[in-house]
């Protein structure tokens, strides 16, 4: 058995392990990320591409952010569109100066693989059936085969940031968990396309066709969205099909503007609203995804990560620097303080947008009314941009 030995041990190699560690290497403290899959796949995962302007700064604070600053698009603004109407949701004005930057999931992957690299930090890939053990004693370790054979890995800490789908969190004893889950009866299709976007902002279209979302990953790629059932299959949606489907569901101002071309990636996204309460177990504690699912219609995913890697790091920082353990059981309250907001924004997005074939008339006429009430108000479009730019961190005091 291949024994190591290190103060934080990371499950899972996206962004949000890959930050939490570079945050962590940057203050001095050791790290080890095990992740079960082989770096080109995890590069290779389609994500999102709207950053909060908090995210922004934990990315700068890194140090990573060089080429997001030289390459990401900052956007002091969104459009709605509501049937032939357009509103611009100006979030610079609304927020004080606020703003989010797009800039690909994949690309913030690249750039934290690329630093851990060059920092020499540890990063085992392709590590199988790795287990959590000792979560609620004082030297909790992980285990794992990789090559061959077996590891261990003792550490102060765990940090799972292993996805939805990851151990993390399968490895809390189920009565120990509280669910709380929302599954909508549609998905998004979504392709990508080497075309210039329709807006030089992301737009947002409500229709009685069903939703459809108009983004982009730089001046030259798009990303685009539709609503479909979630029985729909990827194959029977042709390019023209999908081109054709998106120009009837837009205002036709933007329709004639619209360029098409091959898709690059197409794929269908189930929406989820999803929440486990406590965020942590003993000493492992769940960060991102393996803890909370939003639908993708508030841009909050890859956000609310970032915001929850920002808690434990700063708890982290003073547990092992200044032997604050206190703070270790508030790492769960302070990020779903959070965590619910983000669920609420991004539910009542997805609620406003979509159609819902099982809404009555009566409920129709309230959605499009509260919709038009926060759109027309300057109240209602602040409460908008104050949500979508991102609520503040909490302090770790």
């Amino acid at each position: 058995m291949k024994i190591l030995k290190t103060q934080v041990a990371i499950i899972g190699a996206g962004p949000s392990g890959l930050l939490l560690g570079q945050l962590l290497h940057n203050a001095g403290i050791a790290t080890v990320i095990v992740e079960r899959q082989t770096p080109d796949y995890v590069q290779q995962r389609i994500r999102a591409g709207v950053l909060e302007q908090g995210m922004v700064d934990l990315l700068r604070q890194a140090g990573v952010s060089q080429r997001m600053d030289a390459e990401g698009l900052v956007h002091g603004g969104f459009q709605l569109a509501l049937g032939e109407r357009q509103v611009h949701i100006d979030l610079h004005a609304l927020t004080g100066g606020k703003t989010v930057m797009i800039y690909g999931q994949t690309e913030v992957t690249r750039d934290l693989m690329i630093a851990r690299q060059n920092a020499g930090a540890t990063t085992l890939y392709e590590a199988h059936n790795v287990v959590p053990h000792g979560m609620k004693s004082d030297e909790p370790f992980l285990t794992f085969e990789k090559d061959g054979e077996t590891w261990r890995v003792d550490c102060d800490y765990i940090a799972g940031c292993d996805g939805f789908h990851g151990v993390a969190r399968q490895s809390i004893p189920a009565d120990s968990l509280k669910v709380f889950e929302r599954v909508y009866p549609f998905g998004w299709l979504g392709i990508l396309a080497d075309t210039p976007p329709v807006h030089e902002e992301l737009v947002y279209a409500r229709h009685a066709r069903g939703f459809a979302l108009c983004s982009m990953r730089s001046p030259t790629r798009t990303r685009y969205y539709v609503q479909v059932p979630t029985e729909e299959k990827v194959e029977d949606w042709s390019d023209q099909r999908f081109w054709d489907e998106l120009k009837a569901r837009l205002p036709s101002a933007l329709a004639e503007r619209l360029v098409t071309g091959p898709s690059i990636e197409k794929s269908i996204a189930p929406l989820r609203s999803f929440v486990v309460e406590p965020m942590q177990y003993g000493r492992m504690f769940l960060v991102g995804d393996a803890a909370h699912i939003v639908p993708p219609t508030g841009a909050k995913g890859l956000n609310l990560a970032a915001s929850d890697v920002s808690t434990l790091f700063n708890i982290l920082l003073k547990v092992l620097r200044d032997g604050r353990t206190d703070l270790l059981e508030k790492y769960s309250e302070i990020c779903l303080r959070r965590v619910w907001k983000a669920e609420r924004f991004s539910w009542w997005m997805t609620s406003m947008l979509h159609t819902f074939e099982d809404s009555d008339a009566f409920s129709q006429r309230i959605s499009e009314s509260e919709l038009e009430y926060f759109v027309d108000s300057e109240a209602g479009r602040k409460t908008i941009a104050e949500n979508y730019v991102g609520l503040p961190y909490e302090a770790i005091e």
